[in-house]
Protein backbone atom coordinates (compact mmCIF):
# COMPACT_ATOMS: atom_id res chain seq x y z
CA UNK A 1 0.00 0.00 0.00
CA UNK A 2 1.71 3.05 -0.61
CA UNK A 3 2.26 5.75 1.62
CA UNK A 4 1.46 9.50 1.83
CA UNK A 5 5.15 10.08 0.95
CA UNK A 6 5.15 7.88 -1.72
CA UNK A 7 2.23 9.79 -3.92
CA UNK A 8 3.48 12.82 -3.07
CA UNK A 9 6.83 12.42 -4.85
CA UNK A 10 5.15 10.39 -7.31
CA UNK A 11 4.35 13.42 -9.69
CA UNK A 12 7.82 14.25 -10.57
CA UNK A 13 7.19 10.80 -12.94
CA UNK A 14 5.89 12.54 -15.60
CA UNK A 15 7.30 16.04 -14.27
CA UNK A 16 6.28 17.84 -17.97
CA UNK A 17 2.81 16.90 -18.15
CA UNK A 18 2.43 17.93 -14.82
CA UNK A 19 3.89 21.85 -15.59
CA UNK A 20 1.83 21.68 -18.84
CA UNK A 21 -1.71 20.54 -17.84
CA UNK A 22 -1.64 21.60 -14.18
CA UNK A 23 -3.75 25.34 -13.34
CA UNK A 24 -2.16 28.29 -12.49
CA UNK A 25 -3.85 30.65 -9.99
CA UNK A 26 -5.78 33.86 -10.40
CA UNK A 27 -3.94 37.03 -10.32
CA UNK A 28 -6.16 38.53 -7.41
CA UNK A 29 -4.57 35.71 -5.14
CA UNK A 30 -0.83 36.85 -5.67
CA UNK A 31 -1.97 40.28 -5.20
CA UNK A 32 -3.52 39.87 -1.85
CA UNK A 33 -0.41 37.86 -0.95
CA UNK A 34 2.14 40.75 -1.79
CA UNK A 35 0.07 43.43 -0.36
CA UNK A 36 -0.47 41.43 2.99
CA UNK A 37 3.46 41.10 3.27
CA UNK A 38 6.33 43.28 4.27
CA UNK A 39 8.35 42.58 0.97
CA UNK A 40 8.81 40.69 -2.23
CA UNK A 41 11.06 37.85 -0.76
CA UNK A 42 8.76 34.83 -1.27
CA UNK A 43 9.52 31.31 -0.01
CA UNK A 44 7.63 28.46 -2.04
CA UNK A 45 6.96 25.12 -0.14
CA UNK A 46 6.42 22.17 -2.24
CA UNK A 47 7.98 24.93 -5.72
CA UNK A 48 6.61 21.94 -7.91
CA UNK A 49 7.84 22.72 -11.01
CA UNK A 50 7.72 26.36 -10.33
CA UNK A 51 3.68 27.32 -11.51
CA UNK A 52 2.91 29.48 -8.36
CA UNK A 53 6.61 30.76 -8.32
CA UNK A 54 6.44 32.20 -11.98
CA UNK A 55 3.53 34.03 -11.58
CA UNK A 56 5.14 35.81 -7.79
CA UNK A 57 8.62 36.30 -10.05
CA UNK A 58 6.63 38.07 -12.72
CA UNK A 59 4.81 39.95 -9.65
CA UNK A 60 8.27 41.99 -8.98
CA UNK A 61 9.31 39.13 -5.92
CA UNK A 62 12.35 36.89 -5.44
CA UNK A 63 11.82 33.44 -4.89
CA UNK A 64 13.10 30.50 -3.10
CA UNK A 65 11.66 27.01 -3.89
CA UNK A 66 12.09 24.11 -1.64
CA UNK A 67 11.12 20.85 -3.03
CA UNK A 68 11.99 17.39 -2.25
CA UNK A 69 11.69 15.73 -5.98
CA UNK A 70 14.64 16.25 -8.19
CA UNK A 71 12.96 15.54 -10.98
CA UNK A 72 10.28 18.23 -10.22
CA UNK A 73 12.78 20.95 -8.71
CA UNK A 74 14.55 20.19 -12.39
CA UNK A 75 12.39 21.69 -14.56
CA UNK A 76 11.81 24.76 -12.34
CA UNK A 77 15.50 25.45 -12.36
CA UNK A 78 15.15 25.24 -16.37
CA UNK A 79 13.02 28.49 -15.75
CA UNK A 80 15.78 30.28 -13.70
CA UNK A 81 14.19 29.63 -10.88
CA UNK A 82 16.83 28.67 -7.55
CA UNK A 83 15.32 25.93 -5.99
CA UNK A 84 16.46 23.82 -2.83
CA UNK A 85 16.35 20.12 -2.33
CA UNK A 86 14.41 19.20 0.75
CA UNK A 87 11.68 18.50 2.87
CA UNK A 88 10.35 21.54 4.36
CA UNK A 89 10.46 20.09 8.09
CA UNK A 90 14.00 19.25 7.77
CA UNK A 91 15.13 22.46 5.55
CA UNK A 92 17.16 24.78 7.43
CA UNK A 93 17.09 28.68 6.61
CA UNK A 94 20.35 29.23 7.88
CA UNK A 95 19.89 32.95 9.12
CA UNK A 96 17.75 33.61 5.49
CA UNK A 97 14.49 35.58 6.59
CA UNK A 98 11.37 36.22 4.12
CA UNK A 99 8.76 38.49 3.52
CA UNK A 100 6.12 35.79 2.72
CA UNK A 101 6.29 31.55 2.71
CA UNK A 102 3.49 30.26 0.15
CA UNK A 103 2.61 26.69 -0.63
CA UNK A 104 0.55 26.23 -3.55
CA UNK A 105 -0.70 22.42 -3.59
CA UNK A 106 1.69 21.19 -1.50
CA UNK A 107 0.75 21.74 2.33
CA UNK A 108 -1.23 18.89 2.93
CA UNK A 109 2.04 16.89 2.39
CA UNK A 110 4.11 18.86 5.48
CA UNK A 111 3.12 17.89 8.72
CA UNK A 112 1.25 21.44 9.29
CA UNK A 113 2.49 21.99 12.55
CA UNK A 114 6.04 21.39 12.19
CA UNK A 115 5.49 23.34 9.16
CA UNK A 116 4.05 26.33 10.63
CA UNK A 117 6.96 26.47 12.75
CA UNK A 118 9.62 26.07 10.00
CA UNK A 119 7.63 29.08 8.29
CA UNK A 120 8.00 31.38 11.53
CA UNK A 121 11.50 30.56 11.53
CA UNK A 122 11.82 31.68 8.26
CA UNK A 123 9.53 34.89 8.21
CA UNK A 124 10.64 38.17 9.00
CA UNK A 125 8.28 39.91 11.52
CA UNK A 126 5.54 40.70 9.85
CA UNK A 127 5.99 38.27 7.40
CA UNK A 128 2.98 36.19 5.82
CA UNK A 129 2.70 32.51 5.62
CA UNK A 130 -0.21 31.94 2.69
CA UNK A 131 -1.21 28.40 1.85
CA UNK A 132 -3.13 27.73 -0.56
CA UNK A 133 -5.24 25.32 -3.40
CA UNK A 134 -7.06 25.13 -6.21
CA UNK A 135 -10.52 23.23 -5.62
CA UNK A 136 -12.80 22.49 -8.44
CA UNK A 137 -16.85 23.53 -9.14
CA UNK A 138 -17.20 21.52 -12.77
CA UNK A 139 -20.23 21.18 -14.35
CA UNK A 140 -22.88 18.61 -12.22
CA UNK A 141 -23.14 16.80 -15.73
CA UNK A 142 -19.29 15.92 -16.00
CA UNK A 143 -18.65 16.04 -12.15
CA UNK A 144 -21.33 13.45 -11.90
CA UNK A 145 -19.60 11.25 -14.47
CA UNK A 146 -16.06 11.76 -13.19
CA UNK A 147 -17.60 9.83 -9.93
CA UNK A 148 -19.43 7.29 -12.11
CA UNK A 149 -15.59 6.12 -13.81
CA UNK A 150 -13.76 6.42 -10.74
CA UNK A 151 -16.18 4.17 -8.70
CA UNK A 152 -16.27 1.08 -11.70
CA UNK A 153 -12.79 1.58 -12.43
CA UNK A 154 -11.40 1.52 -8.75
CA UNK A 155 -14.21 0.27 -6.31
CA UNK A 156 -11.70 0.00 -3.48
CA UNK A 157 -10.01 3.70 -3.08
CA UNK A 158 -12.09 6.57 -2.59
CA UNK A 159 -10.25 9.02 -4.89
CA UNK A 160 -12.72 10.81 -6.46
CA UNK A 161 -15.45 8.13 -6.27
CA UNK A 162 -17.76 11.29 -5.52
CA UNK A 163 -16.62 13.38 -7.82
CA UNK A 164 -13.57 16.26 -8.06
CA UNK A 165 -13.53 17.99 -4.48
CA UNK A 166 -14.83 21.50 -4.19
CA UNK A 167 -13.94 24.36 -1.61
CA UNK A 168 -16.00 22.67 1.25
CA UNK A 169 -13.84 19.86 1.08
CA UNK A 170 -10.39 21.95 0.47
CA UNK A 171 -11.68 23.96 3.89
CA UNK A 172 -10.74 20.77 5.96
CA UNK A 173 -7.30 20.90 4.67
CA UNK A 174 -7.33 25.25 5.20
CA UNK A 175 -8.89 24.58 8.92
CA UNK A 176 -5.92 22.13 9.52
CA UNK A 177 -3.55 24.35 8.33
CA UNK A 178 -5.21 27.03 10.99
CA UNK A 179 -4.87 24.54 13.89
CA UNK A 180 -1.00 24.08 12.87
CA UNK A 181 -0.60 28.00 12.92
CA UNK A 182 -2.19 27.82 16.36
CA UNK A 183 -0.15 25.50 17.42
CA UNK A 184 2.95 27.30 16.45
CA UNK A 185 2.05 29.93 18.77
CA UNK A 186 4.29 32.75 16.23
CA UNK A 187 1.17 33.69 14.39
CA UNK A 188 -1.93 36.05 14.55
CA UNK A 189 -5.43 35.14 13.76
CA UNK A 190 -5.71 33.44 10.32
CA UNK A 191 -7.99 34.78 7.24
CA UNK A 192 -9.71 32.61 4.81
CA UNK A 193 -9.76 33.99 1.47
CA UNK A 194 -11.48 32.76 -1.53
CA UNK A 195 -10.71 33.42 -5.32
CA UNK A 196 -12.96 31.92 -8.19
CA UNK A 197 -12.01 31.82 -11.94
CA UNK A 198 -12.61 29.47 -15.35
CA UNK A 199 -10.90 27.59 -17.31
CA UNK A 200 -12.40 26.05 -20.77
CA UNK A 201 -10.88 22.63 -21.91
CA UNK A 202 -11.35 20.28 -24.36
CA UNK A 203 -11.38 16.69 -24.20
CA UNK A 204 -7.88 16.07 -25.07
CA UNK A 205 -6.73 18.85 -22.83
CA UNK A 206 -8.89 17.28 -20.20
CA UNK A 207 -7.39 14.31 -21.04
CA UNK A 208 -3.67 15.77 -20.00
CA UNK A 209 -4.88 16.50 -16.81
CA UNK A 210 -6.28 13.54 -15.48
CA UNK A 211 -2.43 11.63 -14.96
CA UNK A 212 -1.45 14.75 -12.95
CA UNK A 213 -4.26 13.73 -10.41
CA UNK A 214 -2.01 12.05 -6.68
CA UNK A 215 -1.46 8.38 -6.86
CA UNK A 216 -1.93 8.12 -11.07
CA UNK A 217 1.11 6.58 -11.34
CA UNK A 218 0.56 4.12 -8.82
CA UNK A 219 -3.01 2.89 -10.83
CA UNK A 220 -2.19 -0.06 -12.91
CA UNK A 221 -2.16 0.52 -16.42
CA UNK A 222 -5.45 -1.44 -17.44
CA UNK A 223 -7.26 1.01 -14.74
CA UNK A 224 -5.70 3.76 -15.99
CA UNK A 225 -6.93 3.29 -19.73
CA UNK A 226 -10.26 2.67 -18.32
CA UNK A 227 -10.45 5.82 -16.49
CA UNK A 228 -8.89 7.71 -19.30
CA UNK A 229 -11.80 6.47 -22.34
CA UNK A 230 -14.47 7.02 -19.37
CA UNK A 231 -12.91 10.85 -19.03
CA UNK A 232 -12.81 11.07 -22.69
CA UNK A 233 -16.65 9.51 -23.10
CA UNK A 234 -17.86 12.28 -20.22
CA UNK A 235 -16.32 15.42 -21.68
CA UNK A 236 -17.49 14.14 -25.34
CA UNK A 237 -21.07 13.30 -23.99
CA UNK A 238 -21.32 17.33 -23.39
CA UNK A 239 -20.22 18.38 -26.74
CA UNK A 240 -16.31 18.10 -26.79
CA UNK A 241 -15.88 20.62 -24.12
CA UNK A 242 -16.43 22.23 -20.96
CA UNK A 243 -15.89 24.99 -18.74
CA UNK A 244 -14.44 24.02 -15.43
CA UNK A 245 -14.99 26.24 -12.29
CA UNK A 246 -12.12 26.90 -9.98
CA UNK A 247 -12.48 28.28 -6.40
CA UNK A 248 -8.73 28.85 -5.33
CA UNK A 249 -9.03 28.39 -1.15
CA UNK A 250 -6.41 29.88 0.96
CA UNK A 251 -5.68 30.32 4.75
CA UNK A 252 -2.89 32.93 5.55
CA UNK A 253 -1.49 34.11 8.82
CA UNK A 254 1.10 36.76 9.66
CA UNK A 255 4.13 36.23 11.95
CA UNK A 256 3.66 37.72 15.50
Amino acid sequence: MPTIRDVSEGFGADARRYHRARPDYPAGLVEQVIAASPGREVLDVGIGTGIAAALFRQAGCTVLGIEPDERMAALASEAGLKVEIARFEEWNPAGRTFSAVIAAQAWHWVDMAAGAAKAAEALAPGGLLAIFWNSFLPPAQVNDAVAAVYRKALPDMPLLSGGMPGPDGYRTLCDRAAEGMAAAGSFGEPEHWRFDWERSYTTAEWLDVVPTFGGWSRTPGGKQQEILAGMAAAVDDVGGTFTMGYATVAVAASRL
